[in-house]
């Protein structure tokens, strides 16, 4: 079995814009040695598509995921409804998981109405697709997957961010949504060729990225991980609540942001009201965290259920709907997406 650098895989999947030289700084390593790491990185696929982190409230969406049940038995099946999701220019992810759902959709949408007769349309074109959960999501909490790196220093370089929730709309001119464009389009193109590519100066780009820094609109840039290929397991807890008060709440939320294989909380509105994901190399550290959690906050959890998230299909926080060259950007997007 190949030997990874777990420090640069974490830093690079954690900060996909990153340059050689900074990840050669921060890891006391020669450019030479790194390049040649990451060349190994590629060849196993370990770290694929990489995605710009938008919160998507500032441009005026609702978040709804979708779990979907026995939406395919046969792989050439899957492949095909895969596809056909992945091309609807309202949906941002698609995701599997091993258990009670088999697979999980994201929809971006202006409101609740154009979502519903979006899944209705879907729904009616493909007759698999007609059993599922609709949950909408209030507000995700993304952490850095600091299970991977035992680096202290490292681990300081990236901190939590969070998307959704009640924001100001903003209202984007022509220049800004071709940068925020080509940022879907390729997270890690530099700043000259995303000058290029969006037919403006270096200057006015790096401005607009800095602004949208700033105002927290783009939260980063990062890599999915090939968690199967690098042998971690990854398991999503699904919380129901009661009894919550605004001190347990704040107890809750310190912890899972405390737990270093916690890379990612929902907060959500249905069936239940919370989804925590859990990473890790010891597939007993997310049964024991999950006990854990249970044994903590034993007086706020009404039920829970826990299912293995498999693979990413598809992961963007952005509708192509919004951009005015909708079927070229998508058809772009797809091939960036399904071509692992």
């Amino acid at each position: 079995m190949v030997k990874f650098d777990l420090d640069l895989i974490y830093l690079q999947a954690e900060n996909a814009r990153m340059s050689l030289k900074d990840l050669s700084h921060h890891l006391k390593k020669s450019p030479q040695r790194l390049k040649y790491s990451l060349s190994i990185l590629d060849k196993e696929s370990i770290l694929t598509n990489p995605f710009c982190i938008f919160d998507y409230s500032y441009f005026g969406l609702i978040l709804f995921r979708v779990y979907f049940k026995g939406g395919y038995i046969h792989d050439h099946e899957k492949e095909i409804i895969m596809k056909e999701l992945s091309g609807n220019s309202f949906v941002t992810s698609i995701y599997e998981l091993t258990g009670e759902f088999d697979f999980v959709v994201e929809f971006a949408s202006p409101n609740p109405s154009k979502f519903n007769k979006e899944l209705k349309r879907i729904s009616s074109i493909n007759s698999t697709l007609k059993d599922y959960k609709i949950i909408l999501n209030l507000v995700t909490y993304i952490y850095p997957r600091n299970y991977i790196s035992k680096n202290q220093d490292l681990r300081l370089l990236n901190m939590e961010g969070i998307i959704g929730g009640d924001r100001e709309r903003e209202l984007f001119n022509k220049n800004e949504k071709n940068v925020i464009r080509n940022l879907i389009l390729d997270p890690r193109t530099r700043v000259t060729e995303l000058a290029k590519k969006s037919e403006l100066n270096v200057k006015t780009v790096k401005s607009i990225v800095r602004n949208l820094m700033k105002k927290n609109i783009i939260r980063g840039f990062k890599y999915n991980i090939d968690t199967n290929k690098l042998g971690v397991n990854k398991s999503r807890l699904f919380l129901k609540l009661h009894n919550l008060s605004l001190d347990r709440e704040s107890e809750l939320n310190k912890y899972m942001l405390n737990t270093k294989e916690i890379v990612q909380v929902n907060k959500t509105v249905g069936d239940w009201d919370m989804e925590v994901d859990i990473e890790s190399f010891d597939k007993g550290k997310i049964r024991y965290i999950t006990m854990q959690i249970r044994e903590l906050f034993v007086d706020l959890i009404e039920r829970f259920n826990i299912i293995e998230f498999y693979k990413y299909y598809k992961r963007s926080y952005l509708p192509s709907y919004l951009f005015k060259e909708g079927e070229d950007f998508q058809d772009k997007i797809i091939i960036i997406d399904l071509k692992k």
